[in-house]
């Protein structure tokens, strides 16, 4: 069985992406990894060369900032990265350039990848998710985080990355046929210091919405602020090995009274319906096999 693993990453320097560590974290499952290097203003290219591992594949590119509709660039470039998977690959792992997998998954995966290698039905495997907030301390908790996504694919089955990359599809506008794996990422997209989470959010809102939408709906503040959440848990588990530098180097404080919420109504009971009747409204960019 061989498995590739793909990414796309640009400014990663200037806007504090974990991308080292997201790729070291699938580093260990994978045979090799293709890392699309968008250009960038800061030493991102070089950042990716540190790494030194001889699995590692760079392709350099270059994103169209005039395309700002719906984050299709981002898909773009994920596709660009897709192409150079090697044809004989069984499995393609994909990890955003702020998303972690924690090493003690690695069996598990492995096992669900020979599991389901040779089936002529399962497309991919569905992973839960872990959105933390503000500081490695929190976690949202709210239904405005997505829980599932597709991170591993077979390559070969005509399946692209669709609109803005969180997601994938398959030949004709198709859900992909997806099992769901006892796995979880750890997504750390807002977890920043507080200036540089504000240029980053500007910066990324430049792949949906206009200058003028920008300017009215986030502001030019100084610093991000994190008190406007809904609702936050305490993280009681282990981070994965790779993050450990980077928690002991963080640099800013947040603290959040986790009593305190602004879920509404609407909100409370959908929750209710999830954990009582096991029914799901949210919207599933796959089926569930």
């Amino acid at each position: 069985m061989k498995v590739a693993g793909f990414t796309i990453i640009r400014n990663a320097v200037l806007y504090d992406y974990p991308i080292i560590e997201a790729i070291q974290s699938i580093l260990p499952i994978c045979d090799v990894v293709v890392v699309a290097v968008g250009q960038s203003e800061d030493g991102t290219l070089e950042l990716i060369k540190s790494i030194a591992d001889p699995k590692i594949m760079i392709v350099e590119t270059v994103w169209d900032d005039s395309n700002r509709e719906g984050g299709s660039v981002l898909a773009i470039e994920t596709n660009k990265a897709l192409s150079f998977i090697p044809e004989d690959v069984d499995w393609a792992f994909y990890i955003q350039g702020d998303e972690v997998l924690h090493e003690k998954y690695y069996p598990i995966i492995l096992q669900k990848m020979i599991q389901f290698q040779h089936s002529s039905t399962i497309d991919g495997l569905l992973f839960d998710y872990l959105h933390f907030y503000g500081s490695y301390n929190y976690i949202g908790s709210s239904l405005k985080w997505y829980n599932h996504e597709i991170r591993i694919i077979k390559p070969q089955r005509s399946i692209y990355s669709y609109l803005d990359a969180q997601g994938f599809r398959k030949g004709k506008n198709e859900k992909l046929l997806v099992k769901k794996i006892d796995a979880t990422m750890y997504h750390y997209g807002w977890v920043k210091e507080p200036s540089i989470m504000q240029k980053k959010i500007i910066n990324s809102s430049a792949y949906w919405h206009t200058d003028q939408w920008i300017e009215k709906n986030i502001g030019k503040d100084a610093a991000f602020d994190y008190t406007a959440i809904d609702q936050l848990t305490f993280f009681k588990g282990i981070h994965p090995q790779v993050m450990l530098k980077r928690i002991s180097d963080k640099n800013w404080s947040f603290e959040y009274d986790i009593s305190f919420n602004k879920i509404t109504w609407k909100e409370r009971i959908k929750k209710w319906l999830v954990k009582y009747l096991g029914i799901n409204t949210s919207y599933q960019n796959y089926k569930l096999k």
